[in-house]
């Protein structure tokens, strides 16, 4: 049993912690970014610890530290797990006279937290990752105004992060890169195994792609990728990822679909992308692709298995002439 009170849950758990995953923080490089806006925080704050945290399943560990050591704890310590399940600033004016705190050993013992103030780090999509916090020895309170300015050094310290995870991303189509969407989807047919759920992948070719940047040029390249990146995005939930794998390939892998739905999706997609407008083209081209389709095998030893399957089917698609989806039995 544990010698405190559990942590709250946030009621977007699953979300959260995919969300988590899809930043890519868990070998997070030391950030001078981050360091400097922690200790902005803590000095404004006039506090001697600060913490940058992040929270997964079972623990939290600090991207950004000041005046402590700890580099992570295990999540049923951690203030900030209450933080996370709140959508504005924890304030805990005196651990020992919390009784969510009053046991921690992180209060009785070494850093002998009393006073904490943690601002919720909240990603684009919607979703707590962890906290930007100040931590004192002594009880104190903070200001309307200081509350405030905690939030805002928060808010700056999550577009850091929202910026690096940006950089993993197409430039040009703003996708998954090919080296992140293949790790992500490792882990999610990881979570597919686990919860006994169905997963599928779908590759999409633009048809004569080279042909188009040679005819029309390369910006009309470029508006062709972001236009059917665009389609892709309007028609899968948020879970699904979306990667640019090659220079006129896409991948999308649906999360919890059967292969039905996948081919449905891909269908609906190769229709919508005879209707996208290019300017360049004048109506004398429509957008054509071609595409495999394949779900998760019992057989597949990893992510790799599952996404050569489902290139073979797109190359087929092209083989047999293009404009067509191919679907890839599983084996």
């Amino acid at each position: 049993m544990s010698p405190f009170p559990d942590y709250p849950v946030p009621v977007d758990e699953l979300q959260r912690l995919r969300s988590l995953e899809r930043h890519d923080l868990h070998d997070h490089r030391k950030d001078p970014h981050l360091d400097r806006l922690l200790e902005l925080a803590t000095e404004l704050l006039d506090a001697p610890i600060g913490l940058i945290s992040l929270i997964d399943a079972d623990r939290q560990w600090f991207i950004a530290r000041q005046g402590i050591d700890l580099e992570e704890t295990p999540r049923k310590m951690a203030f900030c797990a209450h933080a996370i399940a709140g959508s504005g600033v924890l304030v805990v004016p005196d651990a020992l006279e919390d009784p969510r705190f009053n046991t921690n050993p992180l209060v009785l013992e070494e850093p002998r937290i009393r006073f904490y103030a943690g601002a919720p780090l909240t990603s684009e999509d919607g979703h707590n990752l962890g906290t930007l916090c100040v931590i004192d020895r002594k009880p104190r309170q903070l200001s309307d105004q200081q509350i405030h300015l905690l939030e805002r050094i928060a808010e700056l310290a999550m577009r850091e992060i929202e910026m690096r995870r940006q950089s993993l991303h197409c430039p040009i189509t703003r996708l998954l890169g090919r080296q992140l969407f293949l790790q992500l989807g490792e882990l999610e047919l990881g979570h597919a195994r686990e919860r006994h759920t169905p997963l599928s992948l779908v590759i999409l070719d633009i048809d004569n792609f080279r042909s188009i940047n040679s005819r029309w040029g390369h910006r009309t390249g470029d508006e062709v990728l972001m236009k059917v990146a665009d389609l892709c995005r309007s028609n899968v939930a948020n879970q699904d990822l979306i990667g640019r794998v090659g220079d006129e390939e896409v991948a999308i892998l649906l999360i919890n679909s059967t292969d039905e739905q996948a081919i449905w999706l891909a269908e609906t997609l190769l229709e919508g992308a005879h209707h996208i407008g290019v300017s360049s083209f004048h109506n004398e081209q429509q957008i054509h692709l071609s595409g495999g389709v394949t779900t998760l095998s019992d057989t597949d030893s990893d992510f790799a298995s599952l996404f050569q399957r489902a290139t073979k089917a797109s190359e087929l698609a092209r083989v047999n002439g293009r404009d067509q989806i191919v679907a890839m039995e599983r084996q």
